[in-house]
């Protein structure tokens, strides 16, 4: 416990030198680097593996500018979230309780809570596919295996905010490195990559369906609610100039996260473009894209694409409980242990696999979950950081507001679009 005080003490004394502009260049930034590594782990869970290359294998390149403008709006909705942290010393859920009669945000909470446990469903059940694909463990064990390698997470968590920040972004960049190889296995055609990232199109409602499902896979409601905790406390500046600061350099923070995020995702779809759209074949399991990893490109092209699913499966769900605490907290100001809450939420997602579901069915319809709950974190969140009373002079720009808003209609309507559609 010492040894974390003064570590704890080292990092304040880090920071309020950047703060001051005693250090320069890029030592200035690193004390408020981490807290968007973690929220960032939510933009590439599995529900991401099973939208992506469902789009890429049945339309190739042409949905990959979703990805592209989807992780434009995940920018600006994080650096939303985050600045509400910082400029109020709360987050979002408990701004919701202050602001709004207590029956809104117990409402607010029971939701939530539905949002974690979607949350919980496809990352886990992502994570328990990933054992059953690389080392052919029957599913419910593989899905005991997993839980255990999420209570080993969280106990990063235990060990202080840079311990979990690390150990999160070692696991970030694992998954980076193994989409770096599948692009290199793939061969991708850079001229198609460049007109399906920047010219907009769909073609037929499927594709439409495909893109809606991108979006809420991406754009994920518990780390709008996440990112404003992670922000809230870490580095608190003593006045309106120094949150400002902290502000500026945690907006690096997400940039570089987000940049990260949208490569997976996008490299995601360009491999499945390259390698199944190309030969013919639409891809709809993440089971059997694994063997056709295997069978097109090799042994290693497989287990590449299984550990990413394993360790994207395995962070976000950590990512997941962390969020379902903030939502409890927040909301109703009341709070379970941690560890008690992890053993409570790997129960459905073992109901699930043992009832014999299909796990990438399971992985869609929890993205319907998500898609649901995207508005009932963003549309506080809007009006919350566009309140001068709430903000002060971090209040969001009209710009900015007017952004927001136009993103917050288009992300609704696609997901009623999703919602209508799936059912």
């Amino acid at each position: 416990m010492d040894n974390e005080n003064s570590y704890l003490k080292e990092e304040y004394s880090s920071a309020q030198a950047a703060l001051d502009g005693r250090v320069k260049g890029i030592k200035r930034i690193l004390p408020f680097l981490g807290p968007a590594f973690i929220a960032a782990i939510a933009y590439i869970d599995p529900g991401n593996f099973a939208t992506n290359i469902a789009a890429g294998s049945k339309y190739g390149y042409l949905l990959l500018w979703v990805i592209f403008f989807s992780n434009i709006m995940a920018l600006i909705i994080q650096s939303l979230s985050a600045k509400l942290g910082i400029a109020t010393g709360k987050n979002l859920p408990e701004v919701a309780r202050e602001e709004f009669p207590k029956p809104v945000s117990i409402g607010l909470w029971i939701q939530g809570e539905l949002v974690i446990m979607a949350t919980d469903l496809a990352e886990f059940i992502g994570a328990a596919l990933g054992i059953y694909l690389l080392f052919g463990i029957p599913l419910i064990e593989a899905s005991i295996i997993a839980a255990l390698g999420s209570f080993a997470i969280l106990e990063l968590q235990r060990r202080g905010y840079r311990s979990l920040e690390a150990g999160i972004t070692a696991m970030l960049f694992i998954v980076v490195l193994s989409f770096i190889v599948q692009m290199f296995f793939a061969k991708p055609d850079a001229g198609s990559v460049l007109h399906g990232l920047f010219t907009p199109a769909f073609h037929g409602t499927d594709s439409i369906l495909l893109a809606a499902g991108i979006l809420g896979a991406t754009v994920m409601p518990h780390a709008i609610y996440l990112h404003s905790a992670l922000t809230q406390k870490r580095i608190i500046g003593k006045t309106m100039t120094e949150k400002k600061m902290i502000y500026r350099f945690e907006f690096i923070d997400i940039l570089i996260a987000m940049l990260i995020a949208g490569f997976i995702n996008a490299s995601m779809l360009i491999v499945s473009s390259s390698l199944f759209y190309k030969n013919g074949i639409f891809v709809e399991d993440l089971e059997v894209a694994f063997h056709h990893f295997n069978h097109l490109v090799s042994p290693l092209s497989a287990t590449l694409f299984g550990l990413g699913l394993l360790i994207a499966g395995l962070s976000s769900s950590s990512v997941g409980t962390m969020s379902g605490d903030v939502i409890m907290q927040g909301f109703i100001r009341y709070r379970i242990p941690i560890y008690t809450r992890r053993l409570i939420t790997i129960i459905p997602p073992i109901l699930v696999i043992a009832s014999g579901v299909n796990p990438t069915t399971a992985l869609v319809l929890s993205q319907v979950i998500l898609s649901f709950g995207i508005g009932f974190a963003l549309i506080p969140l809007i009006l919350f950081t566009s309140n001068s009373r709430i903000m002060g002079p971090l209040k969001n720009t009209k710009i900015i507001t007017i952004l927001s808003w136009i993103m917050a209609v288009l992300i609704i309507c696609l997901n009623i679009f999703l919602l209508v559609q799936s059912f």
